[in-house]
């Protein structure tokens, strides 16, 4: 299989648009056999194995030794991946080298800098946990 997976809210999103047209055509299609009908066209035998496929790829464009950009704590950084491992269906221990240490107590009167960052991020390229203001822990995107 040489064409790259859609996500899952992709795939999710073209088994709606499937769905929807095949409604426009008369024809009554449960949302299951429309996941079922986007899976055979990518190639699998069924939504089990594509969902299981999309589940144990990173998020989009990350991985070891790619450059990304981010924040860590509210705070902007650029770096590369240097430690990629799954965790669990979707989820990945992620480990990067900042190219420039920043630092990530927003006070003044204090410091903490840090040249590498890790955590353990979704497929939105971001962690489950966040700071008192809501943002993500660490946040990734492709530079």
């Amino acid at each position: 299989m040489t064409q790259s997976l859609p996500t899952l809210a992709q795939a999710k999103q073209q088994a709606r648009t499937y769905r929807t047209a095949q409604a426009a055509k008369g024809i009554a299609l449960s949302h299951a056999d429309a996941l079922e009908a986007v899976a055979h066209a990518l190639g699998f035998r069924d939504w089990n194995g594509l969902h299981a496929a999309i589940a144990e790829m990173p998020p989009e464009g990350v991985q070891l030794g790619a450059e990304v950009t981010g924040r860590y704590l509210s705070q902007p950084f650029t770096g590369r991946v240097t430690h990629l491992a799954l965790v669990r269906p979707g989820w990945f221990r992620v480990e990067v080298q900042l190219d420039a240490p920043v630092d990530v107590i927003q006070f003044d009167s204090m410091s903490n800098w840090r040249s590498r960052v890790r955590g353990v991020i979704g497929p939105d390229g971001h962690t489950k946990e966040r700071t008192s203001d809501g943002s993500p822990h660490l946040e990734l995107t492709l530079r």
